[in-house]
């Protein structure tokens, strides 16, 4: 081996120990990164099946009366027209 293939062995048997937890580090912060984003489209997913079980039921509708409203308006029409 060469002086300078020697040399750059003692720089990382030195720096081995940094090395290594910054492996470490990294692959922990890959494995966080991939779980929420699996956990994100989860949600997705499961907000889309939701929706749509949603959006096939009937929707309830209720009906209002508004000629009470309409005659009340009416009145209030006739007394400023005179």
């Amino acid at each position: 081996m060469s002086q300078e293939k020697v040399d750059r062995y003692k720089q990382e048997k030195a720096n081995r120990k940094k090395i290594m937890h910054k492996q470490r580090m990294m692959g922990i912060l890959r494995k966080c990164v991939l779980s929420l984003a699996g956990l994100a489209l989860i949600a997705w997913l499961g907000f889309s099946a939701y929706d749509m079980y949603e959006s096939g039921k009937e929707r309830v509708v209720a009906e209002a009366d508004y000629t009470s409203v309409t005659d009340y308006m009416n009145s209030l029409a006739a007394d400023t027209a005179e």
